[in-house]
């Protein structure tokens, strides 16, 4: 690949993704400030805010048993010495997903 395009597109995705997170960072901002002018019960906003990184937790966890499990798959298709995309490749790579799916609900549900 040409670094004349790779760098340019690269810089565009990390512009355009960091533009979203902020937007979303505001958001999830004004949205707290609302709840809390409305809402006059600190035990309820303190409840949904607790909800809320409960969630995110278990996103990170999900995406972090998934990641690490399609990481195993690419080291077992190296470790084979797999070069082109055949169903063997894919399996496998559809295999971690999956097993890291299912680890992912094991350990939400051990500690969530």
């Amino acid at each position: 690949m040409h670094k004349d395009v790779v760098v340019p597109v690269v810089l565009f995705l990390c512009i355009t993704f960091g533009i979203v997170y902020i937007v979303r960072l505001l958001v999830s901002t004004r949205q707290r400030i609302k709840m809390l002018q409305v809402c006059g019960s600190t035990e309820l906003v303190e409840s949904v805010l607790h909800a809320e990184t409960h969630r995110y937790q278990m996103s990170a966890l999900r995406w972090g048993v998934l990641a690490l499990m399609e990481a195993i798959a690419f080291g077992v298709i190296q470790a084979l010495g797999w070069t082109t995309v055949n169903p063997g490749v894919v399996a496998v790579l559809l295999g971690a997903f999956g097993l890291g799916s299912i680890l992912s609900f094991v350990l939400g549900r051990r500690f969530g």
